[in-house]
C-alpha cells in the first residue's frame, strides 16, 4: 500500500551503498575515539569470559572437596569491576566518535536544505523535508546513544563467548553452534519483510507531518469556510497509515522474537544433550558442562540484544539513507546575477498544480526596472502563482522567465534570489537580536546602515524604543513583534539586500486597517527605484501603480493605468467600485 500522496515527488533517498559510504566518511573524521572504543570493547568481552569460567571451576573445586573456593570468588569480582570500567570508556568514547558525526551530517542536510529551490520543496511538501531534520535525525542521533553501543557490545560478546566455548572443549562449542542455522534462518525470514516496512513507515510519517502542517498553516482559512472536518479527516487518514504500518512492522517483529526462541531452546539442550554424553563418557568434567551451559545461556542476552539493534537499525539505516539522500544532492551553482539592469520577463507561463486543472494559463508580462505593477483579481485568480513564478519559487509547467535577458534557469537559483526578492504577507521574524534579524539580508553591514533601513521603513521609532536597542531579542523567548511590526522587519531586510526586483504577495494583509497606512507607505519606500510586482491586497495600492494588470480564472483580462482601466468601465472598474464603495 503506497503512503504517498497522489502528485508529490518526495525528496530523493539515498542508495545503501551511498548511504554507507557517507557513514564511513562521517566517522572516519572522528577514527581515534572510535578505536579506543573498540579496544574497551573487547576488554569488556574478555572480562566476560571470566564469571562463568570460574563457576565452573567452582562446581569441579566442590567435587574433589577443596576448602576453599576464595581465590575463584575473586577473580570474579575483579573481571566485572574491570567490565564495567571498560564498559563505561567504550561508551564514552563510542559517543566521541558518533555524535560529532551525527552533527555533521545534521548540518549538511540543513546546508543543502537551505539552498533547495522553493518549486523543489514544493513538489516534496514541507512534511517530507520537516520529518527527515525532525524525526529521521533524532532516530539517528538515538541509535548513535543507544543502538550502537549495545551493537559492538554484543557482537564482542558472542565473538568471545564462542571463542570460550571452543577453550573449554570444541565439541560443546560445535552443540552451541547447532544453534546458529535456526538464528540465521529467522533474520533471513526477517531482514526482507522489515526494511520495505521501515521505509514506508518514515515516508508514512513525513505524510502524517504534511498533513499536520497543511491544517496548522491553514488554520485560519479552515476555520472560515468551515472546513475542520476535511481536514480532521485528512490528518486522520495519514495518522492511520502511519499507525497501520507501525502494527504490521511489530508484529513481524514478534514473529521475529518466537523464532530466536525456537533457536534458544534447540542451542542450550543441545549443549547439556552433548554436556551429559561427555560426563558419562569421562570426557569432560561437570564443571566444564557447566561453564559451557552458563556461557551459551549468557548468548541469550547478547545474540537477543544484537538481533534487536539490527531491527532497530533497520529503522535508524531506512532514517539514515533518508538524511544521506538531502545531504548528497547537488549544491545549488551560485551562478552569476546580471551586472546591467534590464527587464523581469515571463513569456507565455503556465501553472497547475494538479495536472489538467490549470490556475494559470499562458500569459506574458513584462515589469520594467523601477517600474511599479499592480497584481489584482479576485481570490483564485492565480496571482499569488503568478507572483511566485517571477520570484523563482516556482518553475511554471511551461513557458519561460528572464532577468535582464537571461533565463532564470541559465542564472541559477542564487543569482535569481539576489536580483529578485519575495515578502509574502508572513514576514517571519528569527528567534534572534533585531540587528541579526536585519543582517541576515548583508552580514557586513555596519549600524548605521541597519538604522537607515528601518528609518526607510518607519521603524526606528518603536526600534530605538526597544530595551536593548539592536541586541534586544526577538521572537520566540524574546520581544514578540505585531504583525505589522515584523513585516516592517522584512521589508528592511529587503532594502538593505538592494534587490533589482521586489514581489510583494499581499504584504500588508496582515497589518489591519489601523497599520495598513504606514506599513504600504514602507512599501512604497523599499520599492521606491525597483521594479515591482504588487499582489494587492487593497486596492489603494493599485492606485497608486504605474500599470495595473488584472487577471480573472488564471487569465489576465486587462492591464493599464488605474485611472484607464476605471473609465474602461471593465472588470477592473467592478472592482474598484466593490473596494471604494465599502
Amino acid at each position: 500500500m503506497s503512503t504517498v500522496t497522489p502528485g508529490r515527488d518526495l525528496l530523493p533517498i539515498a542508495d545503501r551503498r551511498t548511504t554507507t559510504r557517507v557513514a564511513v566518511r562521517l566517522v572516519a573524521a572522528h577514527r581515534w575515539p572510535l578505536v579506543g572504543a573498540i579496544v574497551s570493547f573487547l576488554l569488556v568481552g574478555a572480562s566476560a569470559l571470566v564469571a562463568p569460567r570460574m563457576l565452573g571451576e567452582i562446581v569441579d573445586a566442590v567435587e574433589r572437596g577443596e576448602s576453599s573456593i576464595t581465590r575463584y570468588v575473586v577473580a570474579i569480582a575483579v573481571a566485572a569491576v574491570t567490565g564495567a570500567v571498560f564498559n563505561a570508556v567504550s561508551v564514552s568514547l563510542l559517543a566521541r566518535a558518533g555524535e560529532p558525526a551525527v552533527a555533521t551530517l545534521r548540518e549538511e542536510v540543513l546546508e543543502r536544505a537551505l539552498h533547495l529551490d522553493g518549486a523543489r520543496i514544493e513538489a516534496a511538501g514541507t512534511g517530507d523535508l520537516m520529518s527527515r531534520v525532525g524525526d529521521d535525525a533524532r532516530l539517528v542521533a538515538d541509535s548513535v546513544d543507544d543502538f550502537l553501543p549495545t551493537l559492538v557490545n554484543s557482537v564482542v560478546l558472542v565473538g568471545f563467548t564462542v571463542i570460550g566455548l571452543v577453550a573449554l572443549d570444541w565439541r560443546l562449542a560445535l552443540a552451541g553452534l547447532v544453534a546458529a542455522p535456526f538464528y540465521a534462518a529467522g533474520l533471513r525470514w526477517y531482514l526482507p519483510r522489515s526494511a520495505p516496512r521501515y521505509r514506508e513507515e518514515r515516508i508514512a510519517q513525513g505524510e502524517r507531518a504534511q498533513a499536520l502542517l497543511g491544517a496548522l498553516s491553514g488554520a485560519r482559512t479552515v476555520r472560515a469556510f468551515a472546513l475542520e472536518k476535511g481536514q480532521l479527516a485528512q490528518v486522520d487518514r495519514a495518522s492511520g497509515r502511519a499507525r497501520d504500518i507501525a502494527i504490521s512492522v511489530f508484529h513481524l517483529l514478534t514473529r521475529f522474537f518466537a523464532r530466536n526462541n525456537r533457536a534458544e531452546l534447540i542451542g542450550l539442550a543441545s549443549v547439556l544433550g552433548v554436556g551429559f554424553w561427555l560426563v558419562r563418557a569421562d570426557l569432560v568434567t561437570v564443571g566444564a558442562v557447566t561453564a559451557a551451559a552458563l556461557y551459551f545461556h549468557r548468548l541469550f542476552d547478547p545474540i537477543g540484544g544484537l538481533l534487536m539493534v539490527l531491527d532497530q537499525l533497520q529503522s535508524a539505516g531506512a532514517s539514515l539513507s533518508r538524511l544521506v539522500g538531502v545531504a548528497v544532492l547537488p549544491p545549488t551553482a551560485p551562478g552569476t546575477p546580471p551586472t546591467h539592469r534590464g527587464p523581469l520577463v515571463l513569456h507565455s507561463v503556465a501553472h497547475a498544480y494538479v495536472s489538467d486543472r490549470p490556475v494559470l494559463h499562458p500569459t506574458d508580462l513584462v515589469v520594467q526596472p523601477g517600474e511599479r505593477v499592480a497584481l489584482v483579481g479576485a481570490t483564485g485568480a492565480g496571482k499569488t502563482t503568478l507572483g511566485r513564478i517571477a520570484a523563482g519559487l516556482l518553475r511554471p509547467v511551461s513557458g519561460t522567465v528572464s532577468l535582464a535577458g537571461t533565463s532564470y534557469g541559465e542564472l541559477g537559483v542564487r543569482a535569481v534570489r539576489s536580483r529578485v526578492a519575495l515578502l509574502s504577507q508572513e514576514g517571519h521574524v528569527f528567534a534572534a537580536s533585531l540587528r541579526d534579524n536585519l543582517s541576515l539580508a548583508r552580514p557586513d553591514a555596519t549600524d548605521t546602515s541597519l538604522w537607515a533601513a528601518l528609518d526607510r521603513v518607519g521603524a526606528t521609532a518603536w526600534a530605538a524604543a526597544l530595551s536593548d536597542g539592536l541586541d534586544t531579542v526577538l521572537g520566540e523567548g524574546g520581544h514578540r513583534l505585531t504583525p505589522a511590526r515584523a513585516q516592517q522587519v522584512a521589508l528592511a531586510r529587503i532594502d538593505l539586500a538592494d534587490p533589482w526586483f521586489v514581489v510583494l504577495d499581499e504584504a500588508t494583509a496582515e497589518a489591519g486597517s489601523a497599520g495598513a497606512h504606514e506599513l504600504e507607505a514602507a512599501a512604497l519606500a523599499v520599492t521606491a527605484g525597483r521594479g515591482a510586482l504588487v499582489i494587492a491586497h487593497r486596492l489603494t495600492q493599485s492606485a497608486s501603480a504605474d500599470r495595473v494588470v488584472v487577471l480573472d480564472a488564471g487569465r489576465v483580462v486587462e492591464q493599464g493605468s488605474h485611472d484607464e482601466l476605471v473609465s474602461a468601465g471593465g472588470r477592473y472598474a467592478e472592482l474598484w467600485q466593490a473596494w471604494s464603495g465599502a
